[in-house]
């Protein structure tokens, strides 16, 4: 545990500007429950700004109890609104939105854990908006693949699911009914039963693991077919969360970035400040897909890596961060990590 004040790079600007302020109202009048700002990501203005969001399904309370996640525990005992595909797909059509990413709380008491529902939702939103982008940030169906393939029949153009943290900390930091080999079958089914669909996959680091257990976990996500992967700070939710370990400094995550390129991933966004859903992930994703059209399958791997410079430019510089002035910055408590 570390008892350290928390380092500078650790804050960020305060969000705002027309868009933001435009997107914000835009949610409440629609009844969209946003991650970006229930988890109070520190990226929202930026991702906001650049026309991204990420919306939350089939509810707000997970039935796993992983010990990083701010989400509400419960038993929601099969109830699901029936009509939240529709909605949420109506709603995002008439959003200034190029990207959206829609994620899920685990729903072990539905006998396809949310699969359908999902499903629904992207196909809702694709016959909508075709022109709209759309990531799945999903569970793992409790390691059933047929409720995988469900979700990529949906046609979403980036299939995600977080594997957290390394192989050792499986155990002490996520539910029991989640693993580490779970996770990557799951990844690795997404990659076999659509080639041409993006995979994409996090790790969080100050938790308790070391720098050779998070390069062991970036091997094991790239022999899974991943092909974008982010690496970004834990910082505990509350105090009975588990414990912040270390505090991982921004050159340690440059290397982590450097070592990923070399392991073949097509793009790593690697920083303090990065989460899941970040905006620089998702502008190298957008700005792929654009560029691949209709290309084939095979053609993706190439693609991928003609776009990893241009995507570089948006990961913020440390010494920008550090530079930014005091009176506009969120404190560090702001910085909740909340996903699957």
């Amino acid at each position: 545990m570390v008892s350290s004040p928390k380092p500078p790079w650790l804050k960020v600007r305060a969000p705002g500007g027309e868009r933001y302020a435009e997107l914000k109202a835009t949610f409440r009048s629609l009844d969209l429950h946003t991650v970006c700002e229930e988890a109070r990501c520190p990226n929202v203005g930026e991702c906001w700004s650049e026309g991204t969001a990420t919306v939350m399904l089939l509810g707000d309370t997970c039935t796993r109890g992983c010990r990083f996640c701010a989400v509400t525990t419960g038993q929601p005992r099969g109830a699901v609104d029936v009509r939240e595909p529709e909605h949420v797909a109506r709603a995002l059509s008439k959003m200034p939105l190029q990207y959206v990413v829609m994620t899920m709380v685990d729903r072990d008491d539905l006998l396809d854990g949310g699969a359908e529902h999902v499903s629904k939702t992207v196909r809702r939103l694709k016959e909508l908006r075709p022109d709209m982008l759309v990531e799945t940030l999903l569970g793992d169906f409790g390691g059933h693949r047929s409720n995988v393939e469900t979700t990529l029949d949906a046609g979403a153009d980036v299939w995600a699911h977080n594997i957290e943290v390394v192989r050792r900390l499986q155990r002490t930091i996520r539910d029991v009914r989640c693993s580490y080999e779970q996770s990557l079958a799951v990844l690795a089914w997404a990659k076999e039963g659509s080639p041409a669909t993006l995979t994409k996959s996090s790790i969080m680091v100050g938790i308790g693991e070391t720098d050779d257990e998070v390069l062991e976990t970036m091997r094991d996500l790239r022999g899974a077919g991943v092909d974008v992967v982010t690496l970004g700070q834990y910082l505990r939710p509350s105090a009975k969360h588990a414990e912040v370990d270390r505090y991982v400094e921004p050159e340690r995550f440059d290397a982590f970035a450097r070592e990923g390129r070399a392991m073949g991933f097509a793009f790593v966004a690697s920083g303090p400040l990065v989460r899941s859903s970040y905006k620089a992930a998702e502008v190298f994703v957008r700005s792929t897909l654009l560029a691949a059209g209709a290309a084939a399958a095979t053609d993706v791997e190439a693609v991928l890596r003609e776009r990893m410079a241009e995507a570089d430019t948006h990961v913020r510089s440390v010494s920008e961060l550090a530079a930014r002035s005091a009176a506009s910055l969120l404190p560090p408590s702001a910085l909740v990590r909340r996903g699957t």
